[in-house]
């Protein structure tokens, strides 16, 4: 008796819902999103080993800007004074800006499946570099290969060239939403 009760439910589980969630392709991701949902998958699942070390990846990515643009330096008035990578890479200031950039990183991407709310969080914080003295829109763009050779390091083995492409991807969306936020703060009557 007990068998036969075993062998209706599980036949009732298997014939209830013909259209399972595991069948079939991944259901299409937002228009507006320039990643498959197969990409944002990825994206997501490789983020997670950024989350774990968002510190580090942050310090790396600043150290790398650092290097290759050192003028920027002089935008920060908490840790301008580190010139050299020793004295970046001990800094409080620094890892605590790196830590609140990796953050807004990680909420963006964390954010890809809300784009409505990805792109109103993303447009505040390029609204926000309004109110840095002397920043300019073309700033943004200065942090994707620090960005890039930062999520590289962390990533390690793991940073394969699908990856690679999907990250690229994915920082320059989020560079362009930046900026558009940028640019309407900018315009009269942007609310």
């Amino acid at each position: 008796m007990g068998c036969q009760l075993g062998k209706l439910a599980s036949s009732e589980i298997r014939g209830g819902a013909p259209n399972a969630v595991n069948d079939g392709p991944p259901p299409p991701t937002d228009p507006r999103l320039p990643l498959t949902a197969k990409q944002k998958y990825s994206m997501l699942a490789s983020w997670k080993g950024i989350s774990r070390a968002m510190e580090k990846t942050g310090i790396c990515m600043f150290i790398k800007l650092f290097e290759e643009n050192q003028d920027l330096l002089n935008m920060f008035e908490k840790f301008r004074q580190c010139r050299t990578k020793e004295e970046q890479i001990n800094s409080m200031e620094l890892a605590e800006h790196a830590n609140n950039v990796m953050n807004t990183l990680d909420e963006g991407i964390k954010g890809l499946d809300d784009l409505d709310n990805f792109f109103q969080y993303i447009h505040q914080v390029g609204a926000s570099h309004r109110r840095i003295p002397g920043f300019k829109v073309e700033y943004f763009w200065k942090i994707e290969a620090p960005f890039l050779a930062a999520v590289e390091s962390t990533l390690g083995d793991r940073y394969t060239p699908n990856v690679e492409n999907i990250y690229k991807i994915t920082i320059k969306f989020i560079l362009e939403t930046l900026i558009e936020g940028y640019e309407k703060a900018g315009k009269p009557n942007s609310t």
